[in-house]
């Protein structure tokens, strides 16, 4: 998904804010909509009529005893909820309509009854569309979806200035989500289907958590390109090298506050019972100080070195022992010149790279599960707001940025394009049904434990 694609489906996205009564295209078979439920479907109507109770709300969907515009948008909305995942979406429209006869001829109680009717159908689905993303990392709470409490749905739309505008705006969730759901709406209406395809639900789960708006990174593992978004756009984006099917990089919600200069590698311990204990064999300590390596006594920040002679690199290439093997900074570091850490329990994080020629490769899954990204320097520009010259030759130098700034690794297979969607390949088979989505990452220091 390129800068100019993820841009027009902003647009497109902005132009289904309009969303209102459902159209059919000529020759189009509509979805057919199931026969209204009772209030036993509406689960929360006595949550929402204790907020009405005790706020003294008003009424939210009628004016002066009639039904405002939002009423046609709520309905809309509902009918096209499957693709969201309220399966009973189509049911709850139906009810909607039917509170809303029910109300036509001006009783005070049944007007009332009806507008709670209403709130607590849009309750449900702005719930639904909350839900925190299945097995994405939070490392903090505030970055789940929020809003999601009965009060706070509630709030939101009695102080929306235009509340036909305060619905095509949440509903919307963010211009990726709503680009892949209209685009899968639109062919469930050509085709009659009465839900979404597998992969359909699962791709909106996983962007369910980017934000709508404001300055944040998002690394998507399915297409392996990061994006740099200001005010809810990307501005820039860049190839990058993710984590192998064998260890695929995780769904991770964070914020960024540091940018490292000189960065030390710890290489993992497939690596060093691989290819550097037989690089060592076969090249000797010649090789092993050129790579700039150390064997480090353990795994502490403070950790001693330990003469690479001394270690039995027949017994290390035999997987009988295990040293840690750092590399110093320098210009054949496998971390680059800047490492770009961010709070998460996997040890995930983004580094430069002396290995340009990969990102010249197609299917670029070819890490441990950490991101590298292919202009460290531009990148590190961005976040720092100036050019990223270290500030001493020291090893390990954090700078900190100005502000924090949300980053999010997800994975989108389902591309719009052209109010269609087209599907990246499946690298991970994360859209499988019931496919579990848990990272097989495990850091040097981890491992060492």
């Amino acid at each position: 998904m390129n800068v100019k694609r993820i841009n027009r489906i902003a647009c497109a996205s902005a132009a289904a804010l309009a969303l209102a009564a459902p159209s059919v295209a000529s020759g189009q078979a509509p979805v057919p909509v199931l026969p209204a439920t009772s209030a036993a479907s509406l689960p929360n109507i006595g949550a929402v009529a204790a907020v009405y109770s005790r706020h003294n709300l008003g009424s939210l969907w009628f004016r002066a005893g009639a039904p405002s515009p939002a009423v046609n948008q709520l309905t809309a909305i509902l009918r096209r909820a499957p693709v969201d995942g309220l399966a009973s979406g189509p049911q709850l429209a139906a009810q909607v309509e039917a509170a809303v006869r029910q109300a036509a001829g001006g009783d005070p109680a049944a007007v009332a009854a009806a507008d709670r009717t209403l709130s607590a159908a849009w309750v449900l689905y702005v719930q639904t569309i909350k839900l925190p993303t299945r097995d994405m990392i939070y490392a903090y709470e505030v970055l789940k979806p929020q809003g999601s409490r009965v009060d706070q749905i509630l709030f939101g739309a009695k102080g929306a200035p235009l509340l036909e505008q305060h619905l095509a705006q949440v509903a919307s969730v963010n211009p990726i989500y709503s680009g892949i759901r209209d685009a899968e709406w639109a062919r469930m209406q050509a085709s009659g289907s009465l839900a979404p395809g597998p992969r359909i639900a699962a791709n909106l789960d996983r962007v369910r958590s980017i934000p709508a708006r404001g300055r944040f990174i998002l690394v998507d593992s399915a297409s392996q390109r990061m994006f740099m978004y200001e005010n809810g756009v990307p501005v820039d984006s860049m190839k990058v090298i993710v984590g192998t099917p064998e260890m695929p990089t995780p769904l991770i919600a964070s914020v960024m506050y540091y940018v490292t200069f000189n960065p030390q590698w710890n290489a993992p311990a497939h690596l060093v019972r691989g290819p550097i204990a037989r690089k060592t064999l076969a090249g000797g300590m010649k090789y092993f100080n050129s790579m700039g390596y150390e064997v480090m006594a353990d795994w502490t920040r403070d950790s001693a070195v330990v003469p690479a002679e001394s270690i039995d690199w027949k017994a290390v290439a035999a997987g009988k022992i295990n040293p840690r093997i750092r590399q110093k900074p320098g210009k054949e570091n496998f971390m680059g010149l800047l490492k770009f850490t961010f709070p998460n329990s996997q040890d995930i994080y983004l580094h430069d790279t002396p290995a340009k020629a990969l990102f010249a490769q197609s299917s670029r899954d070819l890490s441990n599960g950490c991101v590298r990204v292919e202009d460290a320097q531009r990148f590190g520009r961005w976040l720092l707001g100036r050019e990223p010259v270290p500030p001493g030759t020291d090893p390990e130098i954090p700078v900190q940025m100005p502000s924090g700034v949300p980053i999010f690794l997800t994975y989108i297979t389902a591309q719009p394009s052209g109010g269609q969607l087209t599907f990246l390949k499946d690298v991970y088979g994360w859209d499988r049904p019931g496919a579990q989505i848990a990272s097989s990452y495990v850091s040097p220091v981890s491992a060492a434990r």
